[in-house]
């Protein structure tokens, strides 16, 4: 399977609301801790992702999503903080592949497409939190991120149970 990774701007935000909340329903249904609760109401994700676009529109947030012909398999976004002694750094967020494109490196793909944007906005530290013990945590350490550490309790799983979370950095350089 070949992906096409493509920036969405407000509009195309909006536009791939649908196939983006379809993934991310998937994703919850998978069991992925991204904030949602399982069963999560399709409507639920579909007003989630149109809500992000005032965020792409005012350039706090820039997301990516992967397609495999006209269908939605993966995304990730960052997040820029909007104080002025933070703008050197954004917040990796919401990586997510569904789950039949899985373990053909569209993650790995997704992660380094995130980094040269965050270089070539001038951003030279990222920071990421996920689940402990998740699958996501091996890209990360293959991926060259930092464990900076982990806090009990943090986030309850798409079942409910509170779970711990691993906080991850990356610094970037040049290229």
């Amino acid at each position: 399977m070949t992906a096409t990774v493509r920036r969405l701007d407000a509009s195309g935000l909006v536009r791939a609301a649908g196939d983006l909340a379809a993934l991310l329903v998937d994703t919850v249904a998978g069991g992925a801790s991204i904030g949602f609760l399982a069963p999560l109401d399709t409507a639920e994700a579909l007003a989630w992702w149109r809500e992000r676009a005032e965020g792409a529109d005012a350039g706090r947030l820039a997301v990516w999503a992967a397609y495999d012909a006209d269908r939605v398999i993966g995304t990730v976004g960052l997040a820029f903080p909007d104080k002025p002694n933070s703008r050197h750094r954004a917040e990796l967020v919401k990586l997510m592949v569904h789950r039949d494109a899985r373990g053909k490196g569209l993650g790995r793909t997704l992660l380094a497409t995130a980094e040269r944007a965050a270089r070539a906005a001038g951003v030279t530290l990222l920071h990421l939190d996920t689940e402990t013990d998740s699958p996501a945590e091996h890209l990360y350490g293959t991926a060259g991120w930092t464990r900076a550490g982990v806090i009990p309790d943090y986030a309850a799983d798409p079942a409910g149970a509170l779970r711990p979370t691993t906080l991850y950095y990356k610094r970037l350089t040049g290229g």
